[in-house]
């Protein structure tokens, strides 16, 4: 049920078979929700933390005008937050972009986690990771030009998608509309539109339906300046400790 969630965490530590069994015997419930939904409201005081199983989720920002500005994709086996209970708040919402399964983990299961010293050091590289991504998603959307800046989330979405055995070397499944695209790379719908067709003329990129083939991933990550050192998939140092 949890396996994405174990796959990913599986590269920020060696973790026993006990350890998989403590992060399956954690989940304290999943639940369903529709395309649209939110699974914590901007304002809400936080309790649970979320964990993606099936479909994609993302953090967002709203603003007063209506405009809507994502600020991370979730997939499967992402984790929403390590200790958000300890906010009074939320300062964001975190939504699901398509019908979504996604497991909830109680405060006192987490710190019960954290006792554990391989998992506490795979759950901190995990937040490790969120952070130097958020950090590449402000480079990619300040500086890159929409066509780079498409391609570059691309192939993010790729590497982050094979690693937990949700795509494969021919491409991914990408279940999002233009005007979401739009939402996430701070562009227009009609830009994102556009930018497609300048991928796809370049033989960047082939798509069919929801399907995003890429014809030569180290060609699409040369031209988006992608380089997957922040995904840190090469996990933690020898002996790290936290």
């Amino acid at each position: 049920m949890i396996d994405p969630f174990i796959r990913k965490l599986e590269y920020g530590a060696d973790l026993t078979d006990q350890d998989r069994i403590d992060l399956r015997d954690a989940v304290l419930d999943v639940c369903t929700f529709k395309a649209g939904e939110d699974i914590s409201s901007q304002g809400e005081v936080p309790r649970n933390v979320h964990v993606v199983l099936e479909g994609w989720g993302c953090r967002y920002k709203m603003l007063e005008d209506g405009q809507r500005q994502v600020m991370a994709i979730l997939v499967p086996g992402d984790m929403c937050d390590l200790h958000v209970q300890i906010l009074t708040e939320m300062d964001h919402g975190i939504g699901v972009l398509t019908d979504a399964r996604v497991a909830q983990i109680s405060p006192a299961r987490i710190n019960a986690l954290t006792d554990n010293p391989r998992i506490n050091l795979a759950l901190n590289w995990a937040r490790l990771v969120d952070e130097a991504t958020l950090r590449e998603w402000l480079v990619n959307i300040g500086q890159r030009p929409a066509d780079q800046r498409l391609a570059h989330l691309i192939c993010e979405l790729h590497f982050r998608l094979r690693a937990v055995g949700f795509a494969d070397e021919a491409g991914l499944d990408l279940p999002l509309t233009q005007a979401q695209l739009a939402d996430i790379t701070s562009m227009s719908p009609v830009h994102i539109n556009r930018t497609l067709m300048t991928l796809r003329g370049a033989d960047l990129i082939r798509t069919e339906g929801r399907f995003v083939e890429i014809p030569n991933f180290d060609r699409l990550a040369e031209f988006a300046g992608f380089e997957p050192s922040y995904l840190h998939l090469g996990g933690t140092k020898p002996n790290a400790q936290v």
